[in-house]
């Protein structure tokens, strides 16, 4: 018989797995939206990275210059949208300067392994957009100058490994919080230091445990910047007090292990949420929901992204069935062409 995983390993794997998925059809794993030019998507599914400039007719394969590993996430610069990032399931962070024509491997200060490196989520400093952060199987880095350069940045995290979601309060962005292996982290100094943030978001019995529960998403309110909710393997929590105590709320929904989630930025009190039993939204701060699938051939949804530009206008990823689009919040999806291009 093998020797049992070590801890820290284990708890990798298990999310690795449930966010990422381990076979079958080719799932659309992000959605990037030009912040200016709504024609513009970008779309990465297991194999390869698209991008499409007629609103979803058209497709061309950016996976040109990449190594084979996964794209699982993706970033467009706020300030220089035709600079992308990649992140890779096991090969660091690639960045195209040229819309994906062309890609450049970053990795000076990231640990990458091949089996347990992961970069999960990109995230701008709203002041600079050369000033980033990743979250990674391995850590929190940050780079000051677009990704040249990485620097570890897990000063009080040293209970858990894996770091799948970050987001930072607009309104105060030194104050940053970390969804973890553990549960959330908080930053009050733009992660110089971080500190456990679990206060009804496990049980005081495991409070102190970096197993106590697996945060996919943490997202800061844009209209209430202390309320701030956080999207787990096992249910949806919510914040009134900027992380210092949290309520399990949404358990009403079918599924409550959560892939997506989208805070309205028009609409102060609504947000989305997406697991395998599709897409349900509230619009009163997570007490009630109502389920919005109307025109999805597999509820199985694996991204979602709201518009910069018409709030109304949201594009879902499924995990085998393609990319949909809503033009009215949701009410209805319409199945778009299929990803495909050449390489």
């Amino acid at each position: 018989m093998l020797p049992p995983l070590p801890s820290h390993l284990a708890a990798v794997l298990i999310m690795a797995l449930a966010l990422y998925g381990c076979g079958g059809s080719d799932p659309i794993v992000v959605i990037a939206l030009h912040p200016s030019k709504s024609q513009i998507i970008y779309v990465a599914t297991n194999d390869y990275i698209y991008k499409t400039r007629d609103g979803g007719q058209t497709w061309e394969n950016l996976s040109r210059g990449m190594s084979h590993s996964r794209v699982i996430s993706m970033a467009i610069d706020p300030t220089y949208p035709a600079t992308v990032y990649a992140g890779t399931k096991g090969d660091a962070v690639f960045k195209s300067y040229d819309g994906g024509q062309r890609w450049t491997s970053l990795r000076n200060g990231l640990e990458s392994n091949t089996v347990t490196s992961v970069v999960t989520q990109f995230m701008f400093d709203p002041r600079e957009s050369s000033h980033l952060f990743v979250s990674t199987t391995m850590g929190v880095f940050e780079s000051t100058n677009g990704g040249e350069s990485w620097q570890k940045k897990m000063d009080g995290m040293t209970e858990v490994l894996m770091v799948v979601a970050l987001t930072l309060d607009p309104t105060r962005p030194q104050m940053m919080y970390a969804g973890t292996s553990g549960g959330v982290y908080k930053s009050v100094n733009r992660a110089g230091r971080w500190e456990k943030a679990n206060n009804g978001l496990v049980p005081p019995e495991l409070i102190k445990s970096s197993r106590a529960l697996g945060v996919t998403v943490v997202q800061v309110d844009p209209h209430a910047p202390d309320t701030v909710y956080a999207a787990t393997l096992n249910g949806l929590y919510k914040s009134t007090d900027a992380a210092v105590s949290w309520t399990r709320i949404a358990q009403e929904l079918p599924d409550q292990m959560i892939s997506a989630m989208v805070l309205d930025r028009a609409r102060a009190g609504t947000l989305y949420i997406a697991s395998r039993e599709g897409i349900h939204k509230s619009e009163d701060g997570g007490k009630t929901w109502k389920a919005i699938n109307k025109g999805f051939t597999s509820l199985n949804i694996r991204s979602l992204a709201q518009s910069a530009l018409d709030p109304k206008l949201f594009y879902a990823g499924t995990n085998g069935s393609g990319l949909y689009k809503s033009e009215n919040g949701g009410e209805t999806w319409v199945p778009m062409p299929p990803v495909r291009g050449k390489a």
